[in-house]
């Protein structure tokens, strides 16, 4: 079984920054991906960036691209996503997750197996 556990969410103003963390454990395969969705209320979940365990290729939403930058520490096991030039419209839950094959469509919820609990961020204008 595999472990998310998200971090770093909070209130920030129009034009910060936010780093979020997700520290993953259990038992995980190589060659899987690793990815950011978000979720705002009434909304559908929506991809927001993924990567491969091993690096590239890196991949965005075109409303995050510029402004976030997803990467990882392969020692402390965690995923990252850094978040600069918040916007009000990018306020959601933020979830990681993985893929566990790496070769499904990246861009659907439905492409991953596990799931953090998700995190809060809240962007004031």
């Amino acid at each position: 079984q595999v472990q998310l556990v998200e971090s770093g969410g909070g209130l920030v103003q129009a034009g910060g920054s936010l780093r979020l963390a997700c520290a993953a454990s259990g038992r995980i395969f190589s060659n899987y991906a690793m990815g950011w969705f978000r979720q705002a209320p009434g909304k559908e979940r929506e991809f927001v960036a993924r990567m491969m365990w091993n690096g590239g290729p890196f991949n965005y939403a075109d409303s995050v691209k510029g402004r976030f930058t997803i990467s990882r520490d392969n020692a402390k096991n965690t995923l990252y996503l850094q978040m600069n030039s918040l916007k009000p419209e990018d306020t959601a839950v933020y979830y990681c997750a993985i893929d566990g094959s790496g070769l499904r469509s990246y861009w659907r919820s439905d492409s991953y197996d596990y799931w953090g609990q998700g995190t809060q961020v809240t962007v004031s204008s």
